[in-house]
Protein backbone atom coordinates (compact mmCIF):
# COMPACT_ATOMS: atom_id res chain seq x y z
CA UNK A 1 0.00 0.00 0.00
CA UNK A 2 2.84 2.78 0.96
CA UNK A 3 4.59 1.35 -2.62
CA UNK A 4 1.62 2.61 -3.95
CA UNK A 5 0.84 5.73 -3.09
CA UNK A 6 4.56 6.63 -3.42
CA UNK A 7 3.52 5.48 -7.35
CA UNK A 8 0.36 7.51 -6.88
CA UNK A 9 2.71 10.86 -6.51
CA UNK A 10 3.48 10.74 -10.42
CA UNK A 11 0.51 12.06 -12.70
CA UNK A 12 -1.70 9.66 -14.68
CA UNK A 13 -2.43 6.70 -13.89
CA UNK A 14 -5.07 5.59 -10.38
CA UNK A 15 -4.26 4.26 -7.20
CA UNK A 16 -5.55 0.61 -8.27
CA UNK A 17 -3.11 0.66 -10.97
CA UNK A 18 -0.10 1.48 -8.92
CA UNK A 19 -1.19 -0.75 -6.14
CA UNK A 20 -0.94 -3.30 -8.96
CA UNK A 21 2.12 -1.91 -10.44
CA UNK A 22 0.55 -2.03 -13.94
CA UNK A 23 3.51 -1.29 -16.54
CA UNK A 24 2.22 -0.22 -19.84
CA UNK A 25 4.38 -0.55 -22.80
CA UNK A 26 3.22 0.80 -26.66
CA UNK A 27 3.95 -1.74 -29.21
CA UNK A 28 3.33 0.44 -32.03
CA UNK A 29 0.03 3.13 -33.54
CA UNK A 30 -2.54 0.75 -33.20
CA UNK A 31 -1.17 -2.01 -30.07
CA UNK A 32 -0.56 -2.02 -27.25
CA UNK A 33 0.46 -4.01 -23.81
CA UNK A 34 -0.08 -3.97 -20.13
CA UNK A 35 1.37 -6.36 -17.89
CA UNK A 36 0.98 -6.90 -14.17
CA UNK A 37 2.71 -9.35 -12.15
CA UNK A 38 1.47 -11.41 -9.03
CA UNK A 39 1.99 -11.33 -5.47
CA UNK A 40 0.21 -11.62 -2.08
CA UNK A 41 -1.63 -8.16 -2.27
CA UNK A 42 -3.39 -9.11 -5.56
CA UNK A 43 -4.00 -13.53 -5.51
CA UNK A 44 -6.90 -14.54 -3.78
CA UNK A 45 -7.25 -17.76 -1.75
CA UNK A 46 -7.46 -20.14 -4.70
CA UNK A 47 -3.71 -19.09 -5.87
CA UNK A 48 -5.17 -17.11 -8.92
CA UNK A 49 -5.31 -13.21 -9.62
CA UNK A 50 -7.82 -11.21 -8.54
CA UNK A 51 -10.72 -11.25 -11.26
CA UNK A 52 -10.94 -7.79 -10.84
CA UNK A 53 -7.04 -6.91 -12.02
CA UNK A 54 -8.03 -8.89 -15.21
CA UNK A 55 -11.29 -6.44 -16.35
CA UNK A 56 -8.92 -3.69 -15.16
CA UNK A 57 -5.91 -4.53 -17.04
CA UNK A 58 -8.27 -5.84 -19.57
CA UNK A 59 -10.62 -2.29 -19.91
CA UNK A 60 -6.77 -0.30 -19.42
CA UNK A 61 -5.14 -2.52 -22.68
CA UNK A 62 -8.27 -1.99 -24.89
CA UNK A 63 -8.44 1.87 -23.86
CA UNK A 64 -4.27 2.02 -24.36
CA UNK A 65 -4.40 0.51 -28.07
CA UNK A 66 -6.96 3.46 -28.84
CA UNK A 67 -5.16 5.90 -27.20
CA UNK A 68 -1.67 4.86 -29.26
CA UNK A 69 -2.82 6.85 -31.77
CA UNK A 70 -4.10 10.13 -29.87
CA UNK A 71 -2.97 12.38 -27.82
CA UNK A 72 -1.59 10.63 -24.59
CA UNK A 73 -4.05 12.45 -22.15
CA UNK A 74 -7.06 11.80 -23.94
CA UNK A 75 -9.71 10.86 -21.85
CA UNK A 76 -11.74 7.62 -22.92
CA UNK A 77 -15.05 6.46 -21.47
CA UNK A 78 -15.83 2.79 -21.65
CA UNK A 79 -19.24 2.58 -23.33
CA UNK A 80 -19.17 -1.38 -24.10
CA UNK A 81 -16.77 -4.14 -22.82
CA UNK A 82 -16.93 -7.68 -23.71
CA UNK A 83 -14.47 -11.10 -22.42
CA UNK A 84 -15.17 -14.98 -23.31
CA UNK A 85 -12.78 -16.78 -20.76
CA UNK A 86 -10.90 -19.74 -21.58
CA UNK A 87 -11.22 -21.25 -18.39
CA UNK A 88 -7.36 -21.16 -18.02
CA UNK A 89 -6.45 -20.50 -14.48
CA UNK A 90 -5.53 -17.18 -13.64
CA UNK A 91 -2.09 -17.10 -12.92
CA UNK A 92 0.36 -14.41 -13.06
CA UNK A 93 2.71 -12.41 -14.93
CA UNK A 94 -0.44 -11.18 -16.56
CA UNK A 95 -0.03 -9.81 -19.80
CA UNK A 96 -3.18 -7.84 -21.74
CA UNK A 97 -2.28 -6.61 -25.41
CA UNK A 98 -5.27 -4.24 -26.99
CA UNK A 99 -5.35 -3.55 -30.76
CA UNK A 100 -7.00 -0.52 -32.00
CA UNK A 101 -10.72 -2.06 -34.29
CA UNK A 102 -11.66 1.61 -35.93
CA UNK A 103 -13.88 4.31 -35.61
CA UNK A 104 -17.53 3.69 -35.48
CA UNK A 105 -19.99 6.85 -36.38
CA UNK A 106 -18.66 10.27 -36.85
CA UNK A 107 -18.52 13.38 -34.63
CA UNK A 108 -18.83 13.92 -31.36
CA UNK A 109 -20.65 10.26 -30.74
CA UNK A 110 -17.91 9.00 -32.50
CA UNK A 111 -16.66 5.86 -30.92
CA UNK A 112 -13.25 4.10 -30.88
CA UNK A 113 -13.40 0.11 -30.74
CA UNK A 114 -10.37 -2.28 -30.00
CA UNK A 115 -10.38 -6.08 -28.90
CA UNK A 116 -7.82 -7.53 -26.21
CA UNK A 117 -5.82 -11.30 -25.44
CA UNK A 118 -5.02 -11.37 -21.60
CA UNK A 119 -2.75 -14.58 -20.97
CA UNK A 120 -0.99 -15.47 -17.79
CA UNK A 121 1.71 -18.05 -17.33
CA UNK A 122 -0.77 -21.12 -17.90
CA UNK A 123 -1.55 -19.47 -20.94
CA UNK A 124 -4.77 -17.26 -22.58
CA UNK A 125 -6.95 -16.24 -19.65
CA UNK A 126 -9.88 -14.41 -21.80
CA UNK A 127 -9.96 -12.68 -25.01
CA UNK A 128 -12.85 -9.55 -25.92
CA UNK A 129 -13.31 -6.08 -27.15
CA UNK A 130 -14.82 -2.61 -26.34
CA UNK A 131 -15.91 0.42 -27.32
CA UNK A 132 -15.04 4.44 -26.01
CA UNK A 133 -15.82 7.72 -26.71
CA UNK A 134 -13.71 10.83 -26.02
CA UNK A 135 -14.74 13.05 -23.42
CA UNK A 136 -13.77 16.38 -21.90
CA UNK A 137 -12.27 15.79 -18.75
CA UNK A 138 -14.74 17.59 -15.72
CA UNK A 139 -13.58 20.98 -14.56
CA UNK A 140 -10.57 21.61 -12.92
CA UNK A 141 -9.31 17.73 -13.55
CA UNK A 142 -5.91 17.97 -15.37
CA UNK A 143 -5.13 14.65 -17.30
CA UNK A 144 -1.07 13.31 -17.92
CA UNK A 145 -0.19 10.95 -20.24
CA UNK A 146 0.21 7.66 -18.85
CA UNK A 147 3.69 6.45 -17.28
CA UNK A 148 5.72 4.05 -19.27
CA UNK A 149 7.73 0.54 -18.08
CA UNK A 150 8.62 0.17 -14.79
CA UNK A 151 9.38 2.88 -12.16
CA UNK A 152 11.17 3.14 -8.99
CA UNK A 153 10.28 5.39 -6.10
CA UNK A 154 11.67 6.30 -2.45
CA UNK A 155 10.06 4.05 -0.17
CA UNK A 156 6.85 6.00 2.00
CA UNK A 157 6.82 6.09 5.96
CA UNK A 158 3.09 6.56 7.46
CA UNK A 159 4.15 9.87 8.90
CA UNK A 160 4.75 11.00 5.65
CA UNK A 161 1.44 10.92 4.00
CA UNK A 162 -1.07 13.22 3.27
CA UNK A 163 -4.73 13.40 4.54
CA UNK A 164 -6.09 12.05 1.43
CA UNK A 165 -3.28 9.31 1.31
CA UNK A 166 -3.41 8.42 5.05
CA UNK A 167 -7.68 7.48 3.96
CA UNK A 168 -6.60 5.37 1.68
CA UNK A 169 -3.85 3.51 4.03
CA UNK A 170 -6.37 3.52 6.96
CA UNK A 171 -9.16 1.54 5.03
CA UNK A 172 -6.46 -0.76 3.92
CA UNK A 173 -5.58 -1.16 7.74
CA UNK A 174 -9.04 -1.90 8.51
CA UNK A 175 -9.22 -4.76 5.87
CA UNK A 176 -6.48 -6.32 7.43
CA UNK A 177 -7.60 -5.94 10.82
CA UNK A 178 -11.04 -7.70 10.01
CA UNK A 179 -10.04 -10.33 8.02
CA UNK A 180 -5.98 -10.70 8.02
CA UNK A 181 -4.12 -10.61 4.55
CA UNK A 182 -6.11 -13.83 2.62
CA UNK A 183 -8.41 -12.21 -0.21
CA UNK A 184 -6.77 -8.90 0.84
CA UNK A 185 -7.69 -7.32 -2.85
CA UNK A 186 -11.08 -9.02 -2.92
CA UNK A 187 -12.18 -7.32 -0.08
CA UNK A 188 -10.26 -3.79 -0.36
CA UNK A 189 -12.21 -3.87 -3.46
CA UNK A 190 -15.62 -5.15 -1.80
CA UNK A 191 -16.09 -7.23 -4.52
CA UNK A 192 -16.53 -9.98 -1.26
CA UNK A 193 -20.59 -10.87 -2.50
CA UNK A 194 -22.91 -12.67 -0.63
CA UNK A 195 -25.53 -15.08 -1.97
CA UNK A 196 -29.36 -13.91 -1.94
CA UNK A 197 -32.49 -15.58 -2.39
CA UNK A 198 -32.69 -14.62 -6.23
CA UNK A 199 -28.73 -14.35 -6.85
CA UNK A 200 -26.12 -12.44 -4.96
CA UNK A 201 -25.33 -8.81 -4.10
CA UNK A 202 -21.88 -6.95 -2.99
CA UNK A 203 -21.19 -3.20 -2.17
CA UNK A 204 -18.24 -1.43 -3.43
CA UNK A 205 -16.93 1.63 -0.98
CA UNK A 206 -16.48 4.53 -3.21
CA UNK A 207 -13.02 6.63 -2.55
CA UNK A 208 -9.35 6.66 -3.72
CA UNK A 209 -8.46 3.21 -3.54
CA UNK A 210 -11.00 2.74 -6.88
CA UNK A 211 -11.28 5.33 -8.70
CA UNK A 212 -9.61 6.60 -11.84
CA UNK A 213 -8.41 9.71 -13.09
CA UNK A 214 -10.95 11.99 -13.11
CA UNK A 215 -11.87 10.49 -9.73
CA UNK A 216 -15.10 8.17 -10.92
CA UNK A 217 -14.88 4.23 -10.14
CA UNK A 218 -12.78 2.41 -12.84
CA UNK A 219 -14.50 1.01 -15.53
CA UNK A 220 -12.55 -2.28 -15.34
CA UNK A 221 -13.19 -2.55 -11.71
CA UNK A 222 -17.01 -2.11 -12.50
CA UNK A 223 -17.26 -5.04 -14.43
CA UNK A 224 -14.80 -6.63 -12.21
CA UNK A 225 -17.46 -5.96 -9.45
CA UNK A 226 -20.69 -7.59 -11.52
CA UNK A 227 -18.12 -10.37 -12.42
CA UNK A 228 -17.65 -11.30 -8.71
CA UNK A 229 -21.22 -10.83 -7.54
CA UNK A 230 -22.67 -13.25 -10.82
CA UNK A 231 -20.31 -15.91 -9.73
CA UNK A 232 -21.12 -15.71 -6.29
CA UNK A 233 -24.96 -15.98 -6.99
CA UNK A 234 -24.36 -19.46 -9.11
CA UNK A 235 -22.66 -22.61 -7.12
CA UNK A 236 -19.21 -22.69 -6.00
CA UNK A 237 -17.97 -25.76 -8.51
CA UNK A 238 -19.38 -22.85 -11.40
CA UNK A 239 -17.13 -21.38 -14.18
CA UNK A 240 -17.88 -17.74 -14.89
CA UNK A 241 -17.52 -18.19 -18.78
CA UNK A 242 -18.42 -14.71 -20.45
CA UNK A 243 -19.20 -11.28 -19.53
CA UNK A 244 -20.86 -8.77 -21.63
CA UNK A 245 -20.98 -4.74 -19.70
CA UNK A 246 -23.14 -2.19 -21.17
CA UNK A 247 -21.89 1.13 -19.26
CA UNK A 248 -24.38 3.50 -18.57
CA UNK A 249 -23.32 6.35 -16.12
CA UNK A 250 -20.20 7.38 -14.33
CA UNK A 251 -19.45 5.49 -10.84
CA UNK A 252 -19.96 8.35 -7.98
CA UNK A 253 -21.16 8.35 -4.69
CA UNK A 254 -19.84 7.19 -1.38
CA UNK A 255 -20.61 3.43 -2.59
CA UNK A 256 -22.08 1.21 -5.70
CA UNK A 257 -24.66 -1.48 -5.16
CA UNK A 258 -24.20 -4.52 -7.67
CA UNK A 259 -26.85 -7.22 -7.42
CA UNK A 260 -27.15 -10.10 -9.77
CA UNK A 261 -30.28 -12.28 -10.30
CA UNK A 262 -29.97 -15.70 -11.56
CA UNK A 263 -32.14 -15.73 -15.05
CA UNK A 264 -31.80 -19.30 -15.81
CA UNK A 265 -29.67 -22.26 -14.05
CA UNK A 266 -29.83 -25.52 -16.49
CA UNK A 267 -28.27 -28.56 -16.29
CA UNK A 268 -25.09 -27.14 -18.05
CA UNK A 269 -25.31 -23.18 -18.29
CA UNK A 270 -26.59 -20.25 -16.17
CA UNK A 271 -27.42 -17.26 -17.25
CA UNK A 272 -27.30 -14.31 -14.98
CA UNK A 273 -28.09 -10.41 -15.12
CA UNK A 274 -26.19 -7.79 -12.83
CA UNK A 275 -27.18 -4.11 -12.45
CA UNK A 276 -25.00 -1.48 -10.48
CA UNK A 277 -26.40 1.50 -9.07
CA UNK A 278 -25.06 4.54 -7.47
CA UNK A 279 -26.75 7.22 -5.05
CA UNK A 280 -31.02 7.26 -5.87
CA UNK A 281 -30.60 4.23 -7.58
CA UNK A 282 -28.89 5.55 -10.75
CA UNK A 283 -27.93 2.94 -12.68
CA UNK A 284 -24.00 2.71 -13.52
CA UNK A 285 -23.36 -0.89 -15.43
CA UNK A 286 -26.03 -3.31 -16.62
CA UNK A 287 -24.11 -6.86 -16.89
CA UNK A 288 -25.36 -10.01 -18.58
CA UNK A 289 -22.83 -13.27 -17.85
CA UNK A 290 -22.74 -16.74 -18.41
CA UNK A 291 -21.64 -19.94 -16.40
CA UNK A 292 -20.79 -23.12 -17.09
CA UNK A 293 -20.92 -26.38 -14.59
CA UNK A 294 -17.60 -27.53 -13.38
Amino acid sequence: MLRGLALSRTPGLHFAGHLNEVSFDPVDERRARVTVDAGPHNVDRDGQVNLGVVTMVADMALASSIRAGLDPKTRLATVSMGLQFTGARIEGPLVAVGEFAGFLGGGESRQAMSRVMVSGAAGPVCHGHGSFMALDPPPGVALHPLPHGRREVADLREAELSKEELVVLHYADAILAAGGSEDFLRRLWGFDARRTKSGASATMKNGAHVANRVHHVQGGLLMGLAAATAAAAMPAKWALTSITSCFVSPGQGPAIRARSRIVHHGLMTGVVRTELSGPANRRVLETLTTHSRG
